[in-house]
């Protein structure tokens, strides 16, 4: 079912607005097909090769919140090891949360958390690697976004002023096997 807005669908909004940018190089979407209809991108002629990604973001914070961030005394318990694992399983199901990803064979995640007590501020950078036959960066941007998550949510009760951003791609690098 298709949502309507000002009398059209919004599929047809977005048909409009693919067919204004297709003959443009900038403007070529993998994941629209010649009619402008949203599709998965066929990768079964892809090789298999090692996919790397690294991402980073931030989540701004109090000093309360630094602090005990440092002394791991938060009430809810280890936030650091909790927005890891929750990271490492945002990583893995990538593919469940956006749809038009593909399940990826990973082979590695590590995240690492780096506090900036002078700027309260806590950055989380992600680095994903695995093989298969399309890229790993959503993966380690997911990683990213759902570690900011899982510390805002630990850290909650004692501010709401918290600001997650800067959740970038840094890195990302394709060899063939």
């Amino acid at each position: 079912m298709n949502k309507k807005r000002s009398g059209k669908t919004v599929d047809e909004d977005m048909k409009k607005t693919i067919k204004s940018r297709k003959n443009t190089a900038a403007g070529q979407f993998s994941h629209i097909d010649k009619s402008g209809n949203v599709i998965m991108v066929d990768i079964s002629g892809k090789e298999i090769s090692e996919r790397k990604a690294i991402a980073s973001g931030s989540i701004t914070l109090t000093g309360e919140i630094i602090k005990k961030l440092n002394d791991n005394s938060l009430g809810k318990g280890n936030a650091l090891a909790a927005a890891k694992i929750a990271g490492i399983m945002a990583a893995k199901n990538t593919a469940y949360m956006i749809p038009l990803c593909h399940q990826i064979k990973l082979s590695t995640v590590d995240i690492q958390f780096e506090i900036k007590n002078t700027r309260n501020k806590l950055i989380c950078r992600a680095e994903v690697k695995g093989l298969d036959k399309t890229g790993v960066e959503m993966e380690a941007l997911s990683a990213v976004a759902v570690s900011l998550l899982t510390i805002y949510d630990m850290c909650k009760s004692m501010s709401k002023d918290m600001v997650i951003g800067e959740i970038k791609l840094i890195e990302k690098t394709k060899k063939l096997v």
